[in-house]
Order: structure tokens, then C-alpha cells, then sequence
């Protein structure tokens, strides 16, 4: 099921004040938006707000839709917007099959149907023989594959990417960026990444989005 994210006037509140002027935006299924701004301006505030995430005492205001349904109030695991961030944040404790079979949306039931989409997964991002390995033995750019794969296969309505490819090397990164956006757009999931290099907008192609003081108007 594919959707259109839209973002109405919405702004990230520190006691009650704007970190940023509101940000609105229409981002179509498999597009990629990019979020750039100055470092503490609230890029990966905005992202919690829009995920359902956000911690007190920071506050949100504005709309969140989801092929023109408001789910701002929804509580995060109901809106169904997935996020990868930096350090994949895979569960040490299971094994990678382990780590992409809690991802599974709950539509897949059964062992025989579970095992068979981890594999299918597995296969997409070129680890195929990976299931029973510890998380701990892959590489950065191979525990990033994993946590996209486990991202995608909630399938959820929409993506949130807060920086996934900072830590990565330049050629590893560029590498797994292609991949990353390669699957949003096959899977035609809209997509909004929070990043501080201008070669990630440049590869996303979507639109851009430069947080501004609440002074001056987000551009």
C-alpha cells in the first residue's frame, strides 16, 4: 500500500517557542525529501514529532498526513512510518533472521511464510546466507542493509531517515545510499532524511527543505 506524506505548518516548540519557521511539504510515494539545516536547529526533532517519537519537554505543532488522513494524534506504532537511523540499531540478541523476522508486518503469518521472507529479504540486499549470523560480525554498511531491510518489511506507510549513512566510509556510503533509495522508490514509500551532506539531497533528487530560525521562512 503506497501513500503521500504531507507535512502542514509544522514546527518543533522548546518551553513553548519554535526551533524553526513551519515546515510544510508534500513528498509522493517513492520520493525522497531532504532536511537540511544548522546543527541543533531540531532536524532529528522534526523527525521524532513526524514519527510519534518526540520526548518531553520538547513539544510539536502542525499536521501530519498520510494520503490526506491526519495522524498526528495517532501514537507512533499506529501510524506506521519506519525509521532508520546511524547506528541501524539492531537487537544484539537475536541473530540477523532473528532481527529482520520481528520487523515482519503482522500479515505474514506461519513459520514456513516468516522464514521465507527473511530469506527473500536476505536475498535483496545481497546477504543470503546472513540469517544466523551475529549482528555484531557485520560490517557498518552490512548492519545498515539489515536495518533497512527490517524497516521495510513492517511495511510501513512511510520512511524516516535521520542521518543512516553518516558513519559510513565515502565509498561504502555512497554504495549503500544508492541501495537505500533504490528500495524506497521500488517499494513507492515516501521518504524524508534529515542529513548534513549536500551529496545525499543531490543522490535523493527530491524536494529540499532548509530549516530556518522562526524569524525567516523555511525554504
Amino acid at each position: 500500500m503506497t501513500a503521500t506524506l504531507d507535512l502542514r505548518d509544522v514546527v518543533v516548540l522548546a518551553d513553548g517557542r519554535p526551533l524553526f519557521a513551519p515546515v510544510s511539504l508534500t513528498v509522493a510515494p517513492g520520493a525522497v525529501a531532504t532536511v537540511l539545516g544548522p546543527s541543533g536547529i531540531g532536524k532529528s526533532s522534526l523527525l521524532a514529532w513526524i514519527g510519534g517519537h518526540l520526548a518531553p519537554p520538547l513539544a510539536g505543532a502542525g499536521h501530519v498526513l498520510l494520503d490526506g488522513r491526519d495522524v498526528t494524534a495517532l501514537p507512533a506504532e499506529a501510524r506506521r512510518i519506519g525509521v532508520l537511523f546511524q547506528d541501524a540499531a539492531l537487537f544484539p540478541h537475536l541473530s540477523v533472521g532473528g532481527n529482520l523476522a520481528f520487523g515482519l508486518a503482522a500479515d505474514v503469518r506461519g513459520r514456513t511464510a516468516r522464514r521465507a521472507a527473511v530469506a527473500a529479504a536476505l536475498e535483496r540486499i545481497g546477504l543470503p546466507d546472513a540469517a544466523d549470523r551475529d549482528p555484531a560480525t557485520l560490517s557498518g554498511g552490512e548492519r545498515l542493509r539489515v536495518a533497512l531491510m527490517r524497516t521495510l518489511l513492517s511495511a510501513p506507510r512511510a520512511v524516516l531517515l535521520d542521518e543512516p549513512f553518516a558513519a559510513l566510509d565515502p565509498a561504502t556510503r555512497d554504495r549503500i545510499r544508492a541501495m537505500t533509495l533504490r528500495h524506497l522508490r521500488e517499494d513507492k514509500i515516501p521518504a524524508l532524511m534529515v542529513t548534513h551532506d549536500a551529496g545525499d539531497a543531490a543522490a535523493a533528487g527530491g524536494a529540499v527543505v532548509r530549516l530556518a530560525p522562526p524569524d525567516q521562512p523555511s525554504a
